[in-house]
């Protein structure tokens, strides 16, 4: 008697690493799969067009900080000096914190699942719930990079 494979969610091949702008650091694709748990659930193309798409917004999002940095001499983020109670390494931690959680929100809102059943919008309503974390990690490690406060509060 043998078994065959029919190739049920099979193991990715590995993906290479994605270039980004010079300043911030590549994005690598297996890191993502391992850090998120997405080891194979996801194809590999939908992995990297969700990370591009990711850099792309944080990168906005983090322009002028960059361009301080920039004017400052700082070729690369590693030039960066973090404030003395930081762990050296921070920023790029950061950095690729907030295009993973970008990224995995993106994801999670993309495979809802679509059903009428009231089972299948409750799945798909923790699906929401848990991708808006994962927006707010995405703000959160901005807002450090950024030494700024994770919320802002205005009396009215």
């Amino acid at each position: 008697m043998s078994l065959i494979d029919a190739g049920y969610n099979p193991v990715p091949s590995p993906s290479p690493p994605l270039d980004n702008n010079g300043f911030w650091p590549q994005i690598e694709p297996d890191d993502f799969r391992k850090a998120e748990r997405l080891i194979n659930t996801v194809p590999n193309e939908r992995i990297e067009y969700a990370l591009r798409v990711a850099m792309a917004d944080i990168n906005r999002q983090l322009r002028t900080w960059q361009a301080e940095q920039q004017g400052q001499g700082a070729a690369t983020i590693d030039d960066v000096t973090p404030p003395n109670w930081q762990s050296p390494g921070i920023y790029p931690l950061l950095y690729r914190r907030a295009v993973y959680a970008t990224a995995h929100a993106s994801l999670l809102e993309r495979y809802r699942e679509i059903s009428a059943t009231r089972e299948g919008d409750e799945r798909g309503e923790a699906k929401d719930l848990a991708a808006d974390d994962y927006r707010r990690d995405a703000r959160w490690a901005v807002a450090e990079i950024q030494d700024h406060n994770h919320t802002v509060v205005e009396l009215i």
